[in-house]
This record gives C-alpha cells, structure tokens and sequence, in this order.
C-alpha cells in the first residue's frame, strides 16, 4: 500500500521526480551543467540550474528551453545529471541550452511560496510576480550564458504550466515560444476546486502545497505529513473521516493553503486575484497549450487560456492540443494508448511529441518567429471515433447548437411539462466510483471515462437516454448544462454526467482483462455545480423551498463522436463522493464547516425544460 501511494504521487510530479532516474549516460555524456543563483528584482535569490551541450560554440549557438518549477529541479549538484531533460526525447536530441528553476520558497530558492501567485497589474520597480521573476530569469540568462541565440522558450506541465502561462505575460523579446501544458488558470475551476465546489479526493495533496520550507531543502520537506493508506479499501478513509471540517481539524489545521480554502467558500478578493485570465493580453508570441480530454485535474485551464488569448491578443500565434490524454499523459509513451479501460490507439504521445512540440519549438526557437511553424490552429482528438481532427479555428464555426431536454428518463428535441424527481441524503451520497482502490491514489485520474453504470437505477441518480443513433454524431466544442430544479431544502449540489452508452454487442479493437465492454457506459465529461452559486460566485444564495429555480453552468469542452448503434445519455445526481466535498442541502454562509448536524435529506425536481445545449459539427 505505501508503495501504491508512493507511485500515484510520482507519477503527479511525472516531469520533475520521475525522469531524475538513472540511465542518465546520454545527459552527462553530450552536457555541460552549471548551478546558479539568479537575483530577482527585489533581492530574492531563485535557484537555478542550466545544461549547456558540450559542442556548444560561437559558430553554434543554441536556444533557451526553460521551465520553472515547484516541484524541485532536482537532481542538484553539478556532478549529477537526469536521465533526460526537456519535454520529449526529440528535443534532447536536437540539442538546447535546458534551463531549471526552483520557484521562489520551494527546495533551493529564496522567498516564500503562494499558491497561483497574484499577478501584478501596474508594477513598480519592486513589484514581483512570476511573469517579472521569468523576464528576470531570461535576462540574465540572455547577458550571461555564452553562446546563446537570443532566444527563449518556456514549457511545463501541471503547476509548471501555470508558470509557463503566467511566465507569458513576461514579454521580454527574448521569449518567442510558450506551452503552458495542463496549466492552472484559475483556482476556481481548476485541481481543487470545481466552480468553487471543493475537490475531495485531493485531500491527501495538501502537504504538497500548504507547509512552507524554513530553510534551503533539497529532498522534499513536507514527506512525512502525508496521510498513507491502511486498506486496499480507500473509501473507508474518507468515511471514517467524517465531514471536510473534521478532516481539516484532525489533519491540517497547521496547513496554511487548506486554511486558506476553508475560510474562502467564496469567490472573493483571495480568489480573484489568483485568476490569470484577465491579465492575458497583447500576448505577441507564439504560444501552445496543451491539454487531455480525460485531465481530471486541469482540463479547464488549457481550454480557457487558449480561447482567451485568441480574444484578446489577435497578434499572438496560438494554437491548441488536446489530445486523448490524463493529466501530463502526453509526456510518455505507453505503446497502446489507454485512459482507464478505453484504447484510442497506439503512439499518440509519439505524434504529438514528434508532429507538434518539437516541431514547434523547433521553428520558433531555431528558425524565423515571425513566420508560422506550419501547425494548425486546434489539433483536437476525437475520443469517439478515436481520431485526430484538425480546425482552423476553435470552436469551429461549422457546428450549430444543440438542445437536447431531459424528461421522462429521455433526451428529447423539444421541452416538456413533465418533472422528474430523485432523493439525495448526504448521509448516503452517491459514489464517484467503484474502484475502491482508487480513492487511495493522490489525485483522481480513472474516474474521467469510467464505466457509469453503477451508478444506474439508484434512487439518488436521474438517468436520461437517447433512442438508439441511426448516423454519427459528434459534440464539437461547448457543453451548458440548462437545469430548472426545485429542491425541498435550501442549498444543492449538481453532479451532470454526458455518457456514451455503447451497443449490447459492443466488441473493442483492444480491451482489458475482465472488462464487460457490451453496453459499456463511459463518461465523456461531467461537472458539478453548487445552486449557491448559481447567481454570483462571490456570494452564495439559498435556494427557496419547493421553488422552481434555474441552475445554468458551463460543462468543460468535448470533442466526441457518439457512434451510430450508440445511445447518448446524461445522469443527474447532487452528491458525488469521495471525489467532492458533499453538500448538506442546508444553507449554510461557509459549508466548509458543514457538522453531521447539518445534513438534510431533499426530494430534487428536474424540469423537462432543462437541457443540456451542446455544439454538434455539421
């Protein structure tokens, strides 16, 4: 079991710890390290370090790739090297002057650490934040490292990608190419949050983000305040545990970050000020976000900083990947793609890494920036006909909307009188798996394309489906969830779930072990959304008893081909646990603190008004 959680930890930080393994015999063989620290603005010392190839020279001069990183650049010491660097083996190969940056207050950096560092709007000449801390980093690598280009670009993934993106706004005319990769946009809809609910089975993560170093750390300080798994069984965990507020004060009341979410249930200045999307503007290089449709932590950010810079910043080169992927999941090749139980085909990190990132950091890094690589604006992946899909622009202007009604168990194409009604006890919530397994890992990840049909034909769980699909059908762009509830309590969650139900005869190209894929229900996207929040994020609103009231909300982006013989489906529910925090159907100004006391059992209607309007290709 440690060794279990120990894996799922790794494998979050798969772009620091996990690729500072031996073989490093090709690193130290062809570079050249140098260990530094570099002075920010207002004093503070960021350690860095930077790998040169040895041939490097003044008749070969060389481009910066850099990522900043809060998960530790390690290994340190200039006698030890990784066994690679860079985002794929094909840029290695192609030779780069790789920089690595702790960010301030993490391993070997000075300063101390926040979460999403605010962005400073108007700054003064001792104003900081990571896009001053980026132009800073650039400049003195441009003025100090021998036999540069004068170009630089930036990449990460996961926290790292926020850093990237925020890194953008650095605008200095060195740095011609970013690819922020699974970035953080905003808290709000991001890894702990989801439209303000809080994500659950993060918990274990906490140490990770909410214990500050007292001095330099080269190993990872906050270890052993980790909560380890004592069963195979993980929802027992989260069951004995109790309430989010007895969890905080049995585990973390020393966590300033989980401190810091307790006491902000809504989207207040603490908040606003960590979102990076309104400072996204005039971005005028070329910028790829990347991002994976089964991204169970950061899906919305790459979605929400591409479609920004595209409003905002018309002289910006901006493209968009997404691809089959869980989080990072394009960084490595597994040969036979799989998210969970679901194959979407062989080397797919291969082409994105051979066909897209290197070849866009390639030109911009090692060619003319201000031509274009030749990569399309959006290379999206079907995850129904398991293809690449190419668009000059995204959301494609060929799709048209869609509103598909939920009444009588069905999706129809027009609105109906008829109401239908669940019971949701948060005593007895509705799980977000059957994999028990899984709910000791530290962060979700299988649940994004899980098989739904455990949930089917539970009291607490609405179901409405389509008649078999006579053609294909694809969702091309945005999902908005249209409800007209009623509840017999004041406050309520709303779990949706958009579902591709395959045929009874249903027979996959490559399957797992003991996987019944006839009638197979996976999950294609879903989302949760507080009725608190259904007028303003920055102050919940009880619900009035009994009272038809709408609950609008944006379900993140699909790109999915609901296949002929196929059925298409939506599930409603308002608990979903362990992987969100449950409601106590009772108003309360903060339910963070929600007690035992507090939960109350609700009968729930759905009008057959409400809808799930969605973008279909033409």
């Amino acid at each position: 079991m440690q060794k279990y959680f120990q894996f799922s930890f790794l494998f979050l930080l798969i772009f620091t710890f996990a690729q500072k393994k031996p073989d490093n015999t090709f690193v130290k063989e062809h570079y050249n390290k140098k260990e530094v620290y570099i002075t920010m603005r207002d004093g503070v010392k960021l350690f860095t370090s930077i790998y040169t190839p040895k041939d490097i020279s003044k008749t070969k001069k060389l481009p910066f790739l850099m990522q900043r990183t809060c998960y530790s650049v390690a290994p340190y010491g200039e006698t030890e090297f990784p066994r690679s660097l860079g985002p794929n083996k094909y840029l290695l190969n192609d030779e780069y002057i790789f920089v690595y940056q702790d960010v301030r207050g993490r391993y070997m950096s000075e300063g101390t650490f926040t979460n999403m560092t605010p962005q400073v709007e108007r700054k003064s000449k001792k104003d900081v934040d990571e896009s001053t801390d980026t132009y800073d980093t650039i400049d003195w690598l441009i003025k100090n490292i021998e036999n540069n280009n004068k170009k630089v670009g930036q990449y990460g993934t996961s926290y790292p990608g926020f850093y990237t993106a925020a890194g953008i706004l650095a605008d200095h005319p060195s740095l011609v190419a970013s690819s922020p990769q699974a970035p953080i946009s905003d808290f709000w809809n991001d890894d702990f949050l989801h439209n303000g609910k809080f994500m659950m089975g993060y918990f274990r993560t906490f140490p990770v983000f909410g214990i500050q170093k007292t001095k330099a750390e080269k190993d990872s300080w906050f270890m052993d305040t980790f909560i380890k798994p004592t069963s195979e069984d993980g929802l027992k965990f989260y069951r004995e545990m109790g309430t989010l507020k007895d969890g905080y004060e049995k585990y973390y009341k020393n966590n300033f970050f989980m401190t810091e979410i307790m006491n902000h249930p809504n989207y207040d200045e603490y908040w606003q000020k960590r979102g990076l999307l309104p400072h996204l503007k005039n971005v005028n290089h070329a910028v790829m976000t990347v991002g994976g449709w089964f991204d169970a932590e950061d899906l919305s950010g790459p979605l929400n900083i591409y479609k920004t810079i595209e409003k905002t910043s018309p002289k910006a080169k901006n493209t968009i990947v997404m691809g089959p992927f869980s989080h990072g999941a394009w960084g490595r090749e597994t040969g036979k793609a799989f998210h969970n139980e679901i194959y979407f085909g062989d080397s797919i990190s291969t082409f994105y890494q051979k066909n897209l990132e290197t070849k866009f950091f390639n030109h911009y890094l090692k060619g003319d920036p201000k031509t274009d690589a030749g990569i399309p604006e959006a290379v999206m992946y079907d995850t129904g006909s398991k293809e690449w899909r190419e668009f000059a622009q995204y959301p494609s202007k060929n799709v048209k909307k869609v509103s598909f009604y939920l009444a009588d168990g069905t999706l129809k194409n027009a609105a109906s009188n008829a109401a239908s009604e669940y019971y949701s006890d948060p005593n007895n919530p509705v799980l977000s798996s059957d994999h028990l397994k899984d709910f000791n890992g530290f962060t979700p990840k299988n649940y994004m394309s899980e098989d739904q049909r455990f949930a089917v034909g539970r009291p607490d769980v609405i179901t409405f489906t389509t008649d078999i699909l006579t053609e294909d059908m694809t969702f091309g762009g945005e999902l908005m969830a249209k409800l007209n509830i009623a509840s017999t309590s004041t406050d309520a969650d709303f779990a949706v779930k958009l579902i591709d139900v395959y045929p009874a005869d249903f027979v996959p190209k490559e399957k797992k072990e003991g996987v019944i894929y006839n009638n197979y229900h996976q999950m294609v996207r879903s989302e949760i959304m507080p009725a608190r929040f259904r007028n303003s994020r920055e102050k919940g609103e009880a619900l009035v008893p009994n009272q038809k009231t709408a609950v609008n909300f944006r379900l993140q982006d699909v790109m999915h081909t609901f296949k002929k013989g196929h059925r298409i489906q939506i599930q409603i529910s308002s608990t979903w646990f362990p992987l969100f925090v449950v409601n106590p159907q009772k108003f309360l100004e903060n339910p963070n603190f929600a007690t035992k006391e507090d939960y109350t059992k609700a009968f729930i209607k759905i009008f057959g008004d409400s809808s799930l309007e969605v973008d279909v290709l033409k």
